[in-house]
């Protein structure tokens, strides 16, 4: 059955309500993301899902925005793309660049409200990893790819873990898997070009360079604050606290804001939904005002479209080919293990910390598997929760 397109307003609506809910860091949004585009949409299926989680993991940047972009480019196109990233990101931003001008009004590290979302994180990712290891790993063997994959990245704590495992994964995929023809066939015709996404990438690499160049010819501020914000952007594996030290070392010992400032930023990051890449807008504004703040976003993201829209039409070819097939069947497993593995560490260690916290997330996640309920509900109540009990 062919995907029907979907107009760029359903898309806006759709991922800015994700933007407003998504609290918990990368793997919590794609449990969101996949409650609300695979479960309840159906705008793709596991497989599909999966296989664009795991081309996120190749790339530098933030991962759920990176599966955000490509949802709304298979969606709507370029535009569905853009859009889908606007809906999803928008949200923190305006945020952030809010608490920017008024940093040292509130302080909102502690809060019990704050403390009940982490929880909500705990069972919207136990969720997701449900459905898709039911899907992903049927049989002994990719069981057996998924468990490796856990315990290497839970065990091997580095930026450089997760891509080793999918290539692992991939090549046993591959030599296991190739006779099997069990999976279906793609449905998606991914709206960009094998020769577009080539010029996305020479664009990509070009910057990299150019920039650099241009802000030792220029005394332009915007100039040199977007070449660090695209540069972290550029060269972070791993998700969005790994951007951070980048950012800390671009920005405080070069004086364009203090530690105290830094600091009190990434606390107000971790009390927004969105990904914490959206940090920059806090930092941008900081130097620059609401200008500062949009500036340093579209610097932060440019990388994460350039990659997306670069690989994606490569790996959409790849993957019809009956050998990617298999080797994809691996990798889709190793994906569930490491999506275990980021369900203990960070997201269990530090949410469930005592006995009150596990009975909070038991609740949450039958609200969400038992009773059913929106995703946008359950956030509330957990937040509601936190502040009544935590």
């Amino acid at each position: 059955m062919e995907q029907k397109r979907g107009s760029l307003l359903e898309i806006l609506m759709v991922s800015m309500r994700l933007g407003f809910t998504s609290f918990g860091g990368p793997i919590a949004h794609l449990g969101y993301f996949r409650d609300e585009y695979v479960q309840r949409r159906k705008w793709m299926d596991d497989k599909t899902y999966a296989d664009l989680v795991a081309l996120s993991q190749f790339l530098p940047g933030p991962a759920s925005s990176q599966v955000g972009i490509g949802i709304g480019v298979m969606r709507g196109g370029l535009l569905g793309g853009l859009v889908s990233f606007i809906g999803f990101t928008m949200p923190s931003v305006i945020a952030l660049i809010i608490f920017a001008m008024i940093v040292n009004a509130f302080d909102v590290t502690n809060a019990g409200w704050l403390q009940g979302l982490k929880i909500v994180a705990v069972a919207v990712v136990a969720h997701a990893i449900m459905g898709m290891a039911k899907n992903l790993t049927p049989d002994l063997q990719r069981k057996a790819l998924a468990l490796l994959a856990l315990s290497v990245t839970l065990l091997w704590q580095t930026t450089v873990s997760q891509v080793v495992v999918i290539l692992i994964a991939g090549l046993v995929g591959f030599l296991l898997f190739k006779g099997d023809t069990s999976e279906e066939n793609p449905t998606f015709k991914f709206p960009v070009s094998k020769k577009l996404g080539a010029v996305f990438l020479t664009l990509f690499f070009a910057l990299l360079v150019i920039l650099p160049i241009a802000r030792e010819f220029t005394s332009a501020n915007w100039i040199a604050m977007f070449d660090s914000f695209y540069r972290s952007g550029s060269l972070v594996f791993g998700g969005g606290h790994v951007v951070l030290p980048l950012l800390e070392r671009e920005f405080v010992p070069t004086g364009w804001l203090t530690e105290e400032q830094f600091l009190a930023g990434y606390g107000a990051a971790q009390a927004v939904p969105g990904p914490l890449f959206t940090f920059a807008a806090y930092i941008g504004a900081v130097i620059g005002g609401w200008q500062g703040g949009l500036l340093a976003t579209a610097a932060i993201f440019l990388p994460a479209f350039l990659l997306i829209l670069g690989a994606l039409p490569f790996w959409n070819a790849l993957r019809q080919n009956p050998k990617m097939k298999a080797a994809f069947m691996g990798v889709n497993a190793a994906v569930v293990g490491i999506l275990i593995s980021a369900f203990y560490f960070p997201i269990w260690t530090s949410s469930i910390i005592e006995p009150i916290h596990f009975v909070l997330a038991a609740f949450l996640f039958s609200m969400l598997v038992f009773w059913k309920l929106p995703p946008w509900v359950v956030v509330l109540s957990g937040a509601l929760a936190g502040l009544i009990f935590l």
